[in-house]
């Protein structure tokens, strides 16, 4: 018959000591899962977070004239620790860029002591300006060429028109395509060698006259004219079909 009792008892001690270390390892090591697990975020805490990233940037960002405002939080983690915030949220972020395609959102619970970035992805939609009839080079935009349609702006490229009376008597600068976005740079609202009436405004008071434009301009850009009764050239502003404004 084996003595177990006395049979164990040789075992050496580093040996023992060894076994002993291991399990003092392997017991730590489960304590810290089981902690880190519970201390997990849930799906209601995470949502909450996610919705006060979202809402700071609604109500932060400006929206397009006319247009919308889309905000959606990035996935989060469950792995973070968080609570339920015994108070509202606070939300803030260094950015709130108009043009910005992702902002990212600090969300915290001050009363806990936690928080947490959140990437928030921007998505702006607002009416622009589309061909509806295939438009040549150097054809006049009528109102039955052109309609409204709702566009990602983030995708635009350059700037284009939101209003349709803005294109209307506009001259096309190249082929245009049905469907297509009108840019800005796409037609003259006043074309070189074009007849244009310039506006004259001075102490409240406006004078008009006629000359002709020396380049091509959009609204808003300042062209070249050359008076017609003076011959004399200035500077004005494109301000509409054929009309450029001067102020003295």
């Amino acid at each position: 018959m084996i003595h177990v009792k006395s049979y164990i008892s040789t075992i050496p001690t580093t040996v023992k000591n060894l076994c002993n270390d291991s399990m003092l390892v392997v017991i730590g090591l489960s304590a810290l899962f089981f902690s880190f697990s519970a201390s997990s975020a849930t799906q209601e805490q995470i949502v909450a977070i996610q919705t006060a990233a979202e809402q700071f940037i609604l109500d932060n960002v400006e929206q397009p004239m006319d247009g919308t405002l889309q905000a959606e939080s990035a996935n989060i983690d469950s792995r973070i620790f968080a609570t339920d915030c015994p108070v509202p949220l606070s939300a803030s972020s260094r950015s709130t860029n108009t043009n910005a395609s992702n902002i990212t959102v600090l969300v915290e619970c001050h009363q806990d002591d936690w928080r947490i970035y959140v990437p928030v992805r921007l998505t702006r939609t607002g009416p622009q300006v589309s061909i509806t009839t295939p438009l040549s080079r150097g054809e006049i935009i009528s109102a039955q060429d052109v309609s409204i349609s709702m566009v990602d702006l983030q995708r635009l490229r350059r700037q284009g028109f939101s209003s349709i009376n803005s294109v209307i008597g506009a001259k096309v600068k190249k082929n245009l395509r049905a469907g297509e976005i009108i840019e800005q740079r796409d037609i003259c609202i006043v074309c070189r060698n074009d007849v244009v009436t310039i506006k004259a405004q001075k102490s409240g008071m406006t004078i008009t006259t006629k000359g002709v434009a020396l380049s091509d301009g959009s609204h808003g850009e300042q062209i070249k004219v050359k008076n017609s009764k003076s011959n004399r050239i200035i500077d004005g502003k494109v301000t509409g079909i054929s009309e450029v404004s001067v102020i003295f």
